[in-house]
């Protein structure tokens, strides 16, 4: 069973920034691939989950919240297509946000952020551990994403769709190529 880590807030605005690259290759016997979205990666020889932990956190040059997630669960979220036929569009970032654990979801969904006017993020969906949702490119989205944790009750780490299907097609692959993710910069990326 191979892990996929979140790292929560690292590579922001220039704080608690490292080279992930680097972090990989600090920790190949673990056989961790680097995906290339700020503090994304896949574990493909994890061992024991809490040594694992414990040594990612050694080798990081600040404190960081760590999501684990195991590849079973994330590759289930591709076959249940979460956001449905509908087509994307380029101004609307589909995401996923991982949670620390399964919280309790405190209102029923969908939910807008903000709540009146223009939305720029909306939560459309939850399950287990992961939230789906939309934004808007905007500048305020930052601040309206940071809301999932006050909705969940814990702590969350967010990455657009592009980046999970980055994810599941390393996990798919088995490590017969390097992982590739490119596109477009925008102020959520990295959340």
């Amino acid at each position: 069973m191979a892990l996929v880590v979140f790292l929560r807030g690292v590579n922001v605005g220039g704080h608690r920034t490292f080279r992930p690259s680097i972090l990989a290759k600090q920790l190949s016997d673990y056989g961790v691939v680097n995906v290339g979205a700020a503090g994304t990666f896949v574990v493909r020889k994890p061992g024991l989950r809490g040594k694992f932990r414990a040594e990612l956190l050694r080798k990081l040059p600040f404190e960081a919240e760590v999501v684990l997630c195991e590849d079973r669960n994330l590759i289930r979220l591709e076959t249940e297509n979460p956001f449905g036929t509908e087509p994307s569009r380029p101004d609307i970032v589909r995401f996923v946000s991982i949670l620390s654990r399964a919280g309790g979801l405190r209102a029923t969904l969908p939910v807008t952020f903000p709540p009146d006017g223009e939305w720029l993020v909306r939560v459309i969906a939850s399950n287990k551990q992961f939230v789906f949702g939309v934004y808007r490119r905007h500048m305020k989205t930052i601040s309206y994403l940071s809301q999932i944790d006050k909705l969940f009750g814990v702590p969350a780490t967010t990455r657009n769709w592009n980046t999970i299907l980055a994810v599941l097609r390393l996990l798919k692959d088995g490590g017969k190529r390097a992982p590739i993710h490119r596109g477009r910069r925008n102020p959520t990326k990295a959340l």
